[in-house]
C-alpha cells in the first residue's frame, strides 16, 4: 500500500480520494478555497489561502502550482528554492519568469509558519 509523507491534494475530487492513504504523522496541503477537510487525527492538516493569495497579490491564477511548490518546499525541506528556480528558467519563456518567480516566493512565504 502507498503512504506518502507529503500529499498535495488541489480539488475536493482528489482530497476526497486520497486523503485516508497518508502516512501517520505526514504533511497534507490543500488550498483552503477549493478543498474542505475532514479531521485526520494522524496527519498534519495544513489548509493555505494559495489561490486567494495569488489573486490579490499577482492576479493570474496560472501560477498557482508554483506557488503551492513553493509551500510545499519550505515546509518540508525537500529541495531549494534556488533548484526550482533554474528548473524554471530553462522550462519557462522568459516573459512569464518573473511570474512564477513572485509566485514560488509568495508560496514560500505562505509555508514559512509551517516549516520544520
Amino acid at each position: 500500500m502507498i503512504q506518502p509523507n507529503v500529499l498535495v491534494c488541489l480539488t475536493q475530487e482528489a482530497y476526497n480520494k486520497f486523503y485516508e492513504i497518508i502516512r501517520p504523522g505526514g504533511i497534507l496541503i490543500t488550498d483552503a478555497r477549493f478543498v474542505k477537510i475532514q479531521k485526520k487525527v494522524d496527519a498534519q492538516q495544513r489548509e493555505l489561502p494559495i489561490y486567494e493569495s495569488i489573486m490579490k497579490e499577482i492576479g493570474k491564477p496560472i501560477v498557482f502550482n508554483i506557488c503551492m511548490l513553493g509551500s510545499v518546499i519550505r515546509m518540508t525541506g525537500l529541495l531549494t528554492p534556488e533548484s526550482i528556480m533554474k528548473v524554471l528558467e530553462k522550462r519557462i519563456p522568459p516573459d512569464f519568469l518573473d511570474m512564477n518567480r513572485q509566485a514560488l516566493d509568495l508560496g514560500l512565504a505562505l509555508g514559512e509558519q509551517f516549516k520544520p
